[in-house]
């Protein structure tokens, strides 16, 4: 079993800037896609960023511009994950989980990191 960890986030003054990282558990393990999930308490997890081990990006409308994400491996490995937060408003204030997806002849399976707390205050 592969699990992601999570590290970054913490308090934040508004207009500053924080990094958050994801890593597999597992070196052996390369998924197919990784991404940024933020949720707020009683709201639906949402998507504001992913990569593709291929290095294709997204970004939601919200994040697009401040936000980047990045992949710490080389060629299609995809094992580690960086997002960089910019010009962070309140309204970025959530908790941020890690994800990821493999792709399997049959299906796929998705994997959550445990979330970390960031907090923008004015």
């Amino acid at each position: 079993q592969v699990q992601l960890v999570e590290s970054g986030g913490g308090l934040v003054q508004a207009g500053g800037s924080t990094r958050l990282s994801c890593v597999a558990s597992r070196r052996d393990f390369s998924f197919s896609a990784m991404g940024w999930y933020r949720q707020d308490p009683g709201k639906q997890r949402e998507l504001i960023a992913s990569i593709a081990k291929d290095g294709t990006t997204n970004y939601a409308g919200s994040v697009k511009d401040r936000f980047s994400i990045s992949k710490d491996n080389a060629g299609n490995l995809l094992q580690a994950v960086s997002l960089q937060m910019e010009l962070l408003k309140p309204e970025d204030t959530a908790v941020y989980y890690c994800g990821a997806i493999q792709d399997y002849a049959l299906g796929y399976e998705t994997y959550w990191g445990q979330g970390t707390q960031v907090t923008v205050f004015l």
